[in-house]
């Protein structure tokens, strides 16, 4: 692990590479595993406010269950996470050509929200723990991910750096700019 500010990092996110590859896997993280995409409470707030715009992007049984259950619940660890669909879809996913996608983020790109989506789903493959004071960023593996390496091994492309945004919405701009650095001095031993 390498420190870095108030972050833990794994050396799998320079080691790994990753491109997400929707054609393959058909958004299958917005399905599989055994509870909804990880929320915080911010994330909740900002979704009650939008969720009159997020809900056309919705399909009809995600409606039908965020109206009666709610679009968020707790999970048996305690955890704030979205609700989901009785076969395992996350409640914002929805099929396009086959492949799901999210609603939020599909409102978000119409310029109807300024929320994007839950950060975990933004950061994935990185998972985030807490180490006393510290966020441990760690590389998840998944089989379902296994063409996300493969493109990724491909064009050498590092997870840090398929996930620029996503880590820079987290912790900002000087603090991305410094794991470049920290990954490129690591990358070149």
């Amino acid at each position: 692990m390498i420190i870095h500010e108030q972050t833990l990092i794994s050396e799998d996110l320079f080691e790994r590479n990753f491109i997400c590859n929707l054609s393959k896997c058909k958004g299958a993280c917005c399905i599989e595993g055994e509870q909804g995409a990880p929320l915080n409470p911010g994330e909740i707030t900002q979704l009650e406010q939008d969720l009159e715009a997020i809900k056309p992007y919705l399909t009809p049984q995600s409606l039908e269950v965020i109206n009666q259950n709610g679009f968020w619940e707790t999970d048996p660890e305690g955890d704030l996470v979205t609700t989901c669909l009785p076969t395992g879809e996350c409640n914002f996913s929805r099929y396009e050509n086959g492949v799901l996608s999210c609603g939020i983020e599909q409102a978000w790109k119409d310029g109807k929200t300024q929320f994007r989506k839950p950060i975990s789903c933004h950061l994935y493959p990185i998972r985030i723990s807490q180490v006393g004071e510290y966020d441990a960023l760690n590389y998840h593996r998944w089989d379902i991910c296994k063409p996300a390496c493969s493109l990724g091994d491909q064009h050498q492309l590092p997870v840090y750096r398929f996930l620029k945004d996503a880590l820079i919405r987290k912790y900002g701009e000087d603090w991305y700019q410094t794991l470049d650095e920290i990954g490129q001095a690591y990358l070149a031993q």
